[in-house]
């Protein structure tokens, strides 16, 4: 006993000390790179690859924002990397010892967007410098660039310069200079590779004297930073003069020249593997040889840096004791010097805030009076703008004893679910925990077992429970200073099941119906069952998850400014930004929530007012009374005030001597001001400006001479045209007379399309306050259109007359700038949808019109699937139906034009979803279980999504005997919400066929498959067929019979009774044969006897129902008679069936045993059987399976031992009554007549479906209200198991009383609303079924007249102008797309208010084009 105490100690010491030996601080195994560099696409792996006592967590943050909470994955990964990802990472790793900071890593994402679009121009004077700068691109790394001109690559030479910035520098221009250049970039990350737009250089004052021109840098040295160890580094300096070829480039550092390490023509330095020597002033000196130009000078700093290195680092382990002073050294050096900062578990220590902590001058932390909550991970950083580095220590702080401050409690949890035992502690060093059940260790720093999780805290969690986790747990807490341990019990309970749930039942009403449930518990608890039944489903819930910002004018509510902001949730205030509003004007505000189904409220507005600015130019600046010293001058308030005016500065100066400049700051009520103390017939420039708090606003400037009032200026000469372009041209132009005063503006005009005269003039471009131009850029043009040009000049007194128009000009070919328009998504079918656009204006082409076409792209809106296109050719259509789609399914859709050159824009998404359809497959795992002899359960599981094809609601079960050839029978289940269905009244002991089909609107789909087979359970048999006497002797008789046409189960046995048929009869004798036996014969008899036999057969549930049969023991018997001639009582007569009564014949003293009824259709049918097994004591008969509405006859025969009788004679004729119609009419189209009406075009059903005299026909029509599936969608959620009727809106109805209709407008519809349409006939009895429905989208027709006011005039001898006017408004039924003529198809121009107001084409008869005219 006391050995085994001994070992038991043992055991627990060596646990604890193993426990507090076991936990060791986090540390990194190995440091991330760097700089790391990656492709757009691609998966990134970020790896923190760390070690210390588990439980580690981790947390991952991207530039200092964190990505995931702690947790253990120690991995982070991006699928795909995109452009956004780029940025510092690093993780933070954490145990109970505390929590260190990894190095950061850089990830960059290598991408290359596209170059900025627009053709430029620019210009240089002859000999100066051309600084043409790359057009910008996105890119990372930079790419690499070459230069071009007109298709031949530009190499440096002594006049060429590339910089280091790809800019292109042209040093000492002449004329043959002047051309189109452009830059091709290559990514060598990814490979892409992307060419600019051209770049228009103009070399201006050519032919001039060739005067030297002093040195000048155009592209100076920059200061310069680069990383020691770096392969090299490279200065430039690039400069101009002439002559260029005594140019020469000197460069020195710190004064003293350099001989090495220049390159291309000097204008590069470059220093291989740079070092802190290297570092240092570096000069370019530009000198033009053998001249006195004065040299010119530029210098920059070259700054190498050297990454931190520690000079002193801490133990990896430092003890101290409380209330003690603790000295973690760290020092490190670096170029520049380094920065320290200290962390503290992964958090920064705030040195100059916490007044026990202090920093040393080389970076040591000191801690003094030492707590027992300063025990942790300390970790030192020392970073210069070459990169960080990191060292780090464990400070243990001792002499305090474990002590648990917050122990386990009691506890008490249902199997299956989470429980968490608390443990927390104080101590230091900081106590390891050990958790034990009994003597085996479930979690510690080095043990852990499946479902014991220790926690951060300290703490157990459990999860999940199992009934054998009850019992005592012990939480032990261990340091070097001792142990401390506290316990609890946990409790754990069976979980309450339901394993028998109630059945649905169907019971006869006042009868008793019991419904079982059968539960599991703990034996500890008490359960009882409650049935209620009036439990619901709780009601859908839609959060919001999108609000609207809303901004509008006051008495402007119509003008609104909608924003759409994503709140976030997390915090209790949302913001979001409304931009685009004027400048320092009051606004309304408001804000409403939508969601799915629609816009909530809106909030109570809000005014407010935009912030002030500075304001914009003053308007109409002119001058008057202008004398030798003075002049006035007069303007007007800036149209756009941006703020309260607080006045006005007005300067003047002589032209171009900004010295003599006079400056007056005048009130804000001032438009006007004399100008005093000027010179006589002396030019001057003259400023106004606005302003406001916030500043001076623009200012408006011109010149006027002092004493010389100003005239009209002259036209503008010698117009010229070059760089034409898509948009663009360049007018090169002489000025006319500037009317004594300076230019302010300059205007272009035009004539556009097929130039005549009389054609308008058109303002097209102005310049304003370039009164030196000699030329400009025309921008905004039409591409691939004519143009005649022509300008004039502005001064403050006027206009100029216009100058002589310039030659006519076609700009050249561009993508089209608009998409198509009214782009419109209707459904066609169940796999298709189609598609209609208005097509381009002839104008909007920007190309040859042979070129142009259209793309369409559709895709699921769901995500799902790919993105397909198709391209029409011809530039004139209009519509297109996009097929082989998927059912039910929504789709978006865009289109854009294209021609030679390229695409236009996208137009906007239109959506649109395919009709309806019946389900493609059927449901899942269905199953049928037999639960009587006449009934059987199915079940089944839910059609998947994608082969539901619209709405389920609900479902059928097909059943039928196995290898029967009749037709299946079907049992409904309404509602998509029940997957079962309890089947009655099925044949005893019969194998079933069960298979399940669910049905839409727009009827079945496709039954389950395979079929399940399913047998009902036995019962007592049926009675045994055909029984007959073939010998009948005076003392025996021979019968025979067959089983029972029921047999219920499996037949074990027949019982044959017979006794004499009559009263004083008192004993029968019973004989039991095998179930093989199909005969048997009676001996010993009386003569001339009549017998009653009896037959029965027997299952394993009983014997059955006996078959009865009399039998006279004589020789002399006979066939039967016939019956007498069967008549039919009106009141018998049915729609279907007739009643049938006969009396019997003589039986020739051998007993009827059945009778056989035919019945013969008339006029000209033939006999049919319709039943041979009549029972031979009735003299009444049913016939039914009748046609309604048909005349027939009938006849009956009877069967006895010896054989048939003669059939009776025929019956009188007789026409059953008239039925409800069979079938429905064939809807063939349903197609829109006008806005508001369709036009419906059927065919009637066959004359013997309708079962009677037609009557007339029903239309039912409603509107479909899931065209956007919204309120659709959520009523079906809210109620699944609701009916078809209940989830969209009731059929209107229209009888049609004529037999004889075969189409029929249906009017008085709703625009733009879809509607489904369902037909049916009806006779006297009734209403036939209702087709399958149709649908028809109602708001657009065919235009309903003709154009009006239509004209022909001949232009020329091959060329005829037609005009016209559009039809009547209310007979366009929608909007006009266009027009047709036998000669032409014309396009619609420039609509207006939905329809075109006049119409002028212009047909060629010799080439059969079409121009505008």
């Amino acid at each position: 006993m006391w050995g085994l105490l001994m070992w038991t100690l043992l055991a627990l010491h060596r646990i604890r000390a193993t426990g507090a030996q076991d936990d060791v601080a986090p540390y990194f195994k190995t440091e991330p790179v760097r700089t790391q560099v990656h492709l757009e696409g691609n998966r990134l792996v970020l790896t923190c690859m760390a070690e210390g006592s588990w439980p580690l967590e981790f947390k991952w943050l991207h530039n200092n924002r964190e990505l995931t909470k702690f947790s253990l994955e120690y991995r982070y990964m991006i699928t795909s990397l995109d452009r956004t990802h780029a940025g510092f990472y690093r993780c933070i790793v954490r145990n109970r010892m505390g929590a260190l900071l990894q190095r950061q890593t850089e990830v960059q994402v290598a991408y290359m967007g596209s170059f900025e679009e627009g053709e430029k121009h620019q210009s240089v004077s002859h000999g100066e410098a051309a600084v043409i700068r790359a057009p910008r691109i996105a890119s990372f790394p930079r790419p690499q660039v070459t230069w071009f001109r007109d298709g031949r690559k530009i190499p440096p030479s002594s006049r060429i310069a590339i910089t280091l910035e790809n800019t292109l520098v042209i040093l000492s221009t002449v004329a043959p200079d002047a051309g189109r250049y452009y830059v091709q970039a290559v990514n060598d990350k990814n490979g892409d590779n992307k060419t600019s737009q051209p770049i228009t250089l103009a070399v201006e004052n050519v032919g001039g004297p060739a005067d030297p021109i002093a040195p000048t840098i155009i592209i100076p040295p920059k200061n310069t930073s680069v990383v020691a160890g770096t392969s090299e580094v490279t200065m430039e300096c690039v400069a101009n003069a002439r002559p260029l070829i005594k140019l020469h480039i000197i460069w020195k550092k710190d004064g003293v020249p350099l001989l090495g390490g220049l390159s291309d023509y000097n204008r590069r330095l470059t220093v291989p593997s740079p070092t802190g020597s290297d570092a240092g002033y570096y000069e370019c000196e530009a000198v033009l040889r053998s001249s006195s130009v004065p040299s010119v000078v530029r210098g920059a700093y070259l700054s190498v840096l050297e990454p931190p290195q520690f000079v002193k680092e801490p133990e990896r382990h430092i003890t101290a004791e409380m209330e003690k002073v603790v000295d973690i050294p760290c020092r490190a050096k670096g170029v520049p010097p380094p920065s320290i900062s200290w962390y503290k578990d992964a958090a920064v220590v705030e040195v100059e805030r916490l007044s026990r902590f202090r920093q040393h001058g080389d970076g040591g932390l000191q801690i003094s009076g030492l707590l027992p909550d300063d025990t942790g991970m300390f970790q030192c950083f020392a970073r210069n703008g070459a990169g960080e580095v990191q060292t780090s220590t464990y400070l243990a702080v001792t002499s305090i004893a474990p002590n648990i401050t917050r122990g386990p409690l009691d506890s008490t949890v249902i199997d299956g679910m989470s429980v968490v035992l608390a443990c927390e502690t104080s101590g230091a060093p900081r106590p390891a925990i050990t958790w034990q059940k009994g003597e085996r260790v479930l979690a510690s720093g080095s043990v852990q077992l499946p479902r014991f999780t220790l926690l951060e805290s300290g703490s157990l969690l459990v999860s999940p429970t199992h009934i054998s986790d009850a019992g005592t747990y012990t939480c032990l807490a261990t340091n070097s200073r001792g142990v401390d341990e506290a316990s609890a019990d946990l409790v754990v309970w069976a979980r309450t099941r339901i394993t028998k749930p109630p059945q649905d039942q169907s019971v006869i009403k006042g009868t008793q119906a019991s419904m079982v449930c059968g539960v599991t518990h703990d034996p500890r608890v008490t359960v009882s069952a409650i049935f209620d039944p009036d439990l619901r489903p709780p009601a859908h819930r839609v959060d919001s998850r999108r609000v609207w910002l809303i901004a509008w004018e006051p008495e402007q509510e119509e003008e609104v400014t909608m924003v759409t902001a994503r709140p976030n949730f997390q915090d209790s205030i949302h913001v979001g930004f409304v931009s685009g509003l004027k400048k320092f004007t009051e606004y309304f505000t408001s804000v409403l929530c939508f969601t799915t189904p629609g816009d909530g409220p809106r909030s109570t507005p809000q005014l407010v007012r935009t912030h002030e600015d500075v304001p914009g130019p003053v308007g109409h600046l002119s001058f008057s009374e202008i004398l030798d010293t003075s002049l006035k001058v007069s303007w007007q308030e800036p149209g756009e005030k941006n703020g309260i005016l607080t006045g006005y500065r007005i300067s003047w100066e002589e032209y171009n001597r900004t010295n003599t400049r006079v400056t007056h700051y005048l009130p804000n009520v001032t438009l006007e001001y004399r100008v005093t103390g000027l010179t006589a017939l002396t030019t001057y420039t003259i400023e106004v400006a606005a302003m406001t708090a916030k500043g001076q606003g623009q200012v408006s400037a011109s010149t006027i001479s002092s004493g010389v009032p100003p005239e009209l200026p002259g036209a503008p000469t010698n117009l010229g045209i070059s760089n034409i372009g898509p948009r663009s041209v360049t007018l090169q132009f002489r000025p006319g007379y500037d009317g004594k005063t300076s230019i302010s503006r300059w205007l272009v005009e035009a004539q556009v399309g097929v130039v005549g005269e009389g054609e308008e003039w058109l303002l097209v471009h102005q310049l304003t306050n370039e009164p030196d131009a000699r030329s400009m850029e025309v921008p905004e043009l039409n591409p691939f259109t004519y143009y005649s040009f022509r300008m004039r000049q502005v001064n403050i007194v006027g206009t100029s007359p216009p100058s002589q128009p310039s030659r006519k000009i076609q700009t050249l070919q561009a993508p089209p700038d608009m998409a198509p328009a009214n782009v419109t998504l209707r459904t066609a079918s169940e796999t298709s949808l189609w598609l209609r656009w208005m097509p381009l204006p002839e104008m909007e082409y920007n190309g040859n019109p042979e070129s142009v076409g259209y793309k369409i792209k559709y895709s699921r809106a769901d995500g799902h699937g790919k993105t397909l296109s198709h391209v029409v050719q011809d530039r004139v259509e209009r519509e297109y139906t996009i097929e082989d789609l998927e059912e039910w399914t929504e789709y978006r859709v865009q289109v854009q034009a294209f021609n030679a050159i390229g695409s236009g824009p996208w137009s906007q998404m239109v959506t649109g979803r395919t009709r309806e359809s019946v389900p493609s497959s059927g449901p899942t795992n269905v199953s049928a279980l037999a639960t009587t002899s006449s009934s059987m359960l199915v079940r089944w599981d839910e059609i998947p999504e994608a082969d539901r094809n619209g709405l389920v609601l609900g479902y059928k079960v097909m059943y039928k005997e196995k290898d029967s050839d009749s037709q299946p029978r079907f049992w409904l289940v309404e509602g998509n919400s029940s997957r079962s269905a309890q089947l009655t009244g099925l044949g005893k002991y019969v194998l079933y066929e069960v298979q399940v089909l669910a049905f839409t609107r727009i009827g079945d789909g496709s039954p389950s498959h395979p079929p399940i087979l399913e047998r009902t359970l036995d019962d007592v048999p049926g009675p045994p067929m055909g029984i007959l006497f073939p010998e009948v002797r005076t003392t025996s008789v021979r019968l025979i019979w067959q089983p029972p046409t029921a047999p219920n189960g499996i037949i074990l046995a027949y019982q044959v009774t017979h006794r004499l048929n009559a009263t004083t009869a008192t004993t029968a004798t019973v004989e039991v044969l095998t179930p093989s036996t199909r005969q048997y014969t009676v001996t010993g008899l009386k003569p001339e006897s009549v017998y009653l036999f009896r037959i029965t057969a027997q299952t394993r549930k009983g014997w059955g129902e006996a078959a009865e049969a009399l039998v006279v023991t004589t020789e002399k018997r006979d066939r039967p008679q016939p019956p007498s001639k069967p008549v039919v009582q009106q009141e018998d007569v049915k729609a279907r069936s007739v009643l049938l009564c006969w009396e019997p014949g003589s039986d020739g003293l051998s007993p009827v045993r059945y009778y056989t009824v035919q019945t013969r259709e008339l006029p000209s049918g033939r006999w049919a059987l319709h039943s041979a097994s009549v029972s031979h004591n009735t003299s009444a008969f049913v016939v039914d399976r009748l046609k309604p509405f048909t005349s027939y006859k009938f006849r009956v025969k009877a069967t006895n031992d010896i054989g048939d009788s003669e059939f009776s004679e025929e019956s009188e004729p007789l026409t059953t009554l008239q039925a409800a119609p069979d079938e429905a009419p064939t809807i063939v189209s349903v197609t829109p007549h006008t806005t508001t009406s369709v036009l419906i075009r059927w065919q009637p059903p066959a004359e013997d479906k309708i079962n009677g005299i037609l009557l007339g026909f029903r239309i039912r029509y409603r509107e479909l209200l899931y065209e956007g599936l919204r309120g659709f969608t959520l009523r079906g959620i809210n109620n699944p198991g609701a009916k078809w009727a209940e989830l969209t809106s009731m059929y209107s109805m229209r009888n049609l009383s004529r037999p004889s209709l075969t189409q029929y407008e249906l009017d008085n519809l709703n625009k733009h609303r879809r509607y489904e349409i369902r037909m049916s006939v009806y006779n006297a009895v009734g209403e036939g079924p209702s087709s399958p429905p149709q649908e028809v989208f109602v708001g657009e027709a065919v235009p309903t007249a003709t154009p009006r006011n239509v004209a022909v005039h001949g232009a020329t001898a091959t060329q005829l102008d037609v005009t016209w006017e559009p039809p009547p408004l209310e007979s366009q039924n929608g909007d006009i797309q266009g027009y047709k003529s036998p000669s032409s198809q014309c396009q619609q121009k420039t609509p207006r208010s939905g329809h075109l107001t006049n119409s002028n084409y212009t047909v060629d008869l010799a080439k059969r084009q079409r121009t505008p005219g």
